[in-house]
């Protein structure tokens, strides 16, 4: 299954913030570590502004002048935290992934106990890396973090990781918790379905993916799913008109292709 794209969510989250940094000021429900033992240092200043318009540019797509003006916030504090999370999303964006999980390591090292570093750097760890097991440390510190103000992220992500790596017991319970706290939480509840299908709970399976629609949801994944759980349960009837949503709704998706393949089910 496919997870909240993380990285555009906390994008946002430094934009509302200011992509503030200073001593222990809180920028995105988290307690921030101290860019340099003065707050009024001017150079943590320029590290904050170029921070910014690195995040302006990066948003527009105006990725070379992004780059230059997050290096520039680096050099002047290369303790700024939300400069090494902005500019590992860059490179993440343009595919290097090296510098990009050197950056958000260099985040988490900065910020060891904050959800929003930890949970950005499992992330990236399992679905850009797909180092799952490895991943799983950071959503649990993420969720430990008691001024994270998402942990439904993290506990959805770290759900979403384990279905990856086919440990569907573990994503079962992260994802329940994750309901627990967001019962809407589409992500979740589509991963929900997905566990329950691999665990051969057709019924239950059935029950996740209506109340993902019924939150006004609808994907390919979700489709491809709802079908092949009709299936399942020998609902032909049901099955078709999955199939037929999925076709006229997403033709070129690659879930509409696996309908050709007789293994999609």
């Amino acid at each position: 299954m496919r997870p909240e794209s993380i990285p555009f969510a906390l994008l946002f989250a430094l934009a509302l913030a200011g992509c503030a940094s200073g001593g222990g000021t809180r920028s995105s429900g988290v307690v921030d570590a101290p860019s340099r033992a003065d707050p009024d240092d001017p150079r943590t200043k320029i590290a904050k502004d170029n921070t910014d318009l690195g995040l302006a540019y990066l948003t527009q797509g105006k990725l070379e002048i992004s780059l230059e003006k997050l290096h520039k916030a680096l050099a002047a504090d290369p303790r700024h935290v939300d400069a090494h999370t902005v500019i590992a999303v860059l490179y993440e964006r343009i595919g290097d992934r090296t510098k990009a999980e050197q950056h958000y390591r260099r985040a988490v090292q900065l910020r060891p106990k904050s959800g929003n570093e930890n949970n950005n750097y499992g992330w990236f760890l399992c679905n850009a890396l797909g180092r799952h097991d490895e991943s799983a440390a950071y959503f649990e510190k993420a969720v430990a973090d008691p001024f994270y103000q998402t942990p439904v992220v993290a506990l959805t992500n770290a759900g979403s990781c384990a279905i990856k790596a086919g440990r569907f017991d573990v994503a079962e319970r992260d994802l329940r918790l994750a309901l627990e706290r967001d019962p809407d939480q589409a992500t979740a509840l589509l991963g929900m379905a997905s566990v329950l299908y691999g665990k051969n709970d057709f019924f239950k399976a059935r029950a996740f993916i209506q109340r993902y629609e019924a939150n006004g949801q609808a994907s390919a994944e979700s489709l491809l799913l709802g079908r092949n759980i009709e299936l399942r349960l020998g609902n032909g009837t049901a099955a078709v008109d999955y199939t037929r949503r999925l076709r006229e709704q997403f033709p070129d998706s690659e879930q509409a292709r696996a309908l050709d393949n007789p293994g999609s089910s």
